[in-house]
């Protein structure tokens, strides 16, 4: 068995962004698949093949006046022509969302660059997946994946209510593999009953709001360490250790510059206001975009991307949120 494009360590490759792929791609085609969740698909306006990825990446979209929002990529994985993803209307939208349903039409364009992954599909005999709302968008090439490699799975997917779950007629050719959970008609997913069994053979994939994660992660507690992969709308609080240093001196080692990081700024602001370009989106964590190699010196994680077994490797941090438990913190910028 195996998957397609699967990478079964996590490698920094982000340290140095200067080649990643970015680019203005047309929009094909814009259709409203459920309530307030629109589905664009972007190809190359001369035809050309698009970057290949993999389940679980996603791509930025540079909207305007700097606002640049990352998506999941939810189409086939094998089809090199176009990226599909799916937007859902937050009503607490911070301009980005909104922006995609009012203002990207069909035949207009959208700057796009990616894509890159830090929600990867391990090789597993097994997997759990578990939705919530948009978060079916990662899902759905892992689920095809799982599928096409043989392996056992089931979806919990839930939702507000059935008009508002996207991609259900999608999912309905895969049977009772995947049960929906309109909340509204049968209440929340039975987390306790489904998480019950800690399997040592069994991967456990998570995307959806807040609420869920949490629960998912207490629930899944008694599960073997590393089983559970979680995808998050926003950058989960991280109480600062015990031993974190208000102040650090990083050394940019490629560029031959030392800098004093206080205690009320980033290492991705004292970074850039030296001067020097690392490549970020959400600045809070979350995307995984500001990724560099740690060349000497301990980081104090505080993103909510890395994995726990990538965090005690100590070889890469996000620096827009992340900081030093060393005095000294060399990084390869």
């Amino acid at each position: 068995m195996s998957i397609d494009n699967l990478a079964p360590k996590h490698k920094s490759t982000l340290h140095d962004r200067e080649w990643e792929w970015e680019g203005d791609l047309l929009i094909k085609s814009r259709e409203l698949v459920s309530e307030g969740v629109v589905v664009l698909t972007l190809t190359d306006p001369a035809g050309a093949g698009l970057p290949e990825w993999s389940p679980g990446a996603h791509i930025d979209l540079l909207l305007s006046d700097g606002l640049i929002r990352q998506y999941s990529l939810c189409g086939d994985i094998h089809d090199r022509r176009s990226y599909r993803i799916g937007v859902l209307l937050d009503p607490g939208s911070r301009g980005g969302s909104q922006f995609v349903h009012d203002k990207l039409q069909a035949g207009g364009t959208v700057r796009v660059r990616g894509p890159r992954n830090h929600f990867r599909l391990i090789e597993a005999p097994e997997y759990l997946f578990i939705a919530g709302g948009i978060g079916i968008t990662p899902m759905l090439p892992m689920i095809a994946a799982a599928q096409a490699a043989g392996a056992n799975w089931r979806l919990f997917y839930g939702g507000r209510t059935r008009d508002s779950m996207a991609f259900r007629d999608e999912l309905s050719v895969y049977g009772d593999r995947v049960s929906i959970f309109p909340q509204d008609e049968v209440g929340r997913i039975p987390l306790i009953s489904v998480l019950s069994e800690a399997r040592d053979d069994v991967l456990l994939y998570v995307c959806g709001p807040e609420p869920l994660l949490d629960a998912v992660e207490t629930g899944a507690a008694h599960w073997p360490a590393d089983s559970l992969h979680t995808e998050r709308f926003a950058a989960k609080p991280v109480d600062a250790p015990a031993d974190a240093l208000e102040s650090f001196e990083v050394v940019c080692q490629r560029s031959g510059i030392s800098l004093s990081v206080g205690p009320d700024q980033s290492i991705l602001h004292a970074v850039e206001k030296a001067g020097l370009k690392v490549l970020a989106s959400c600045r809070a964590g979350v995307c995984g975009t500001c990724e560099v190699d740690i060349l000497e010196g301990k980081a104090d994680h505080r993103d909510t991307v890395l994995s726990r077994a990538e965090r005690e490797s100590n070889e890469f941090m996000l620096v827009c949120c992340s900081r030093s438990l060393s005095p000294k913190l060399v990084l390869d910028i």
